[in-house]
């Protein structure tokens, strides 16, 4: 089997991708994967990384506007279009696989155009773009969740092994002293992502003496971006700028305060983290609707950037990280809206695809 993934830009986009290739490659030892990307991308470092050969193309955005920019698409569309067709002739490929971003378009475009087969997973609520247009060219569409607004089928999200296999139980105790935590107290894990989220950074710090005062510790994870980040002055507090081994972080969680990010969202429901999630306060809300398979099913709490403050935190988490029992019930809650096995679903998905090239 010859396999061509596109997709990148983000962790949101790369990583699904990676683990979908990680699993093909555990079920086909000779299936010949390529990745087609951009050169700003994620991908660039990450692929080759995972062992995966990596081509690029020109990072090409949807004209949003009538500028110079708009005018210059069409040739370079066309251009990107025809540099994938050869390389889609080029290396035979049986299926093209899609996870959206840039590389994703330009691919779904040159598959319909050579007759092949093509599968699309789509990580958000939202449906990107890319994804939009070529979900119009194939009936292999997997969504993460069930309130994406596509035609497609249920898959989950691809997630690594580090996240399916985690043993939070079993780690939990290892990961706690590893990190400068105590084992016997509940953990808040806060987390804006590897940037950073202002607004988070400050209600918490500022509430933290609150949280500490409710038996619990925090774990902060600040982000490396945030350069005037001042840490809370009190026992049971660690502030950590960048943790690149995240599933320790997981493993010691008991709730978790965070955006509202794909990938970040099926994570916790795979390894049924109860969370506070504070959507980014700009876009069309997409991370709120990436948050309502969980925050449905009782597994976690919504609240806009606006109103994550202090106060906030004093009024309305405190009393919850007080109430053990609520927090067992929203922990079984987001277990039970997770999917674990997304990277054998879009396998399947890939295959199945992948023989209709082979009877056609």
């Amino acid at each position: 089997m010859r396999v061509l993934l596109a997709g990148g830009g983000t962790a949101g986009h790369v990583n699904p991708l990676l683990a979908t290739a990680q699993r093909l490659r555990e079920r086909h030892p000779d299936a010949a994967l390529v990745v087609l990307g951009t050169r700003e991308g994620l991908e660039r470092e990450l692929v080759p990384r995972a062992g995966l050969e990596l081509v690029t193309i020109e990072k090409l955005p949807f004209p949003r506007r009538p500028d110079l920019a708009a005018l210059r698409f069409p040739a370079r569309w066309r251009r990107a279009v025809r540099d994938v067709r050869a390389l889609i002739r080029e290396r035979r490929i049986d299926v093209v696989v899609g996870f959206g971003g840039y590389a994703s378009a330009p691919a779904y475009r040159a598959a319909r155009l050579e007759g092949v087969p093509i599968v699309i997973h789509e990580a958000n609520a939202k449906p990107g773009m890319a994804n939009l247009l070529g979900a119009r060219w194939t009936d292999f569409v997997g969504l993460s969740y069930r309130s994406t607004r596509l035609a497609g089928e249920l898959v989950g999200m691809p997630l690594r092994p580090e996240i399916t296999g985690l043993d939070r139980a079993g780690l939990h105790d290892d990961a706690c002293v590893e990190l400068g935590l105590d084992p016997a107290r509940r953990t808040l894990l806060v987390t804006g992502g590897s940037q950073g989220a202002r607004s988070i950074n400050r209600a918490i710090v500022a509430a933290a003496p609150d949280i500490v005062g409710a038996g619990w510790q925090v774990l902060h994870l600040s982000g490396g971006r945030q350069t005037d980040f001042e840490p809370a002055r009190v026992p049971h507090y660690v502030a950590i700028e960048y943790l690149d081994r995240m599933h320790l972080a997981l493993a010691a969680a008991d709730l978790v305060v965070c955006r509202a990010g794909s990938l970040t969202v099926s994570e916790l429901m795979a390894v049924g983290l109860p969370a506070v999630y504070v959507p980014l306060p700009y876009g069309n809300g997409e991370q709120g609707m990436n948050a309502a398979d969980q925050v449905s099913a009782g597994g976690a709490l919504l609240v806009a950037d606006a109103e994550f403050t202090a106060e906030w935190v004093r009024a309305r988490l405190v009393p919850l990280l007080r109430d053990a029992d609520a927090i067992a019930t929203m922990a079984t809650a987001s277990a039970g809206a997770g999917a674990t096995d997304g990277s054998d679903r879009m396998s399947d998905l890939i295959e199945r695809a992948a023989a209709t090239r082979r009877q056609s």
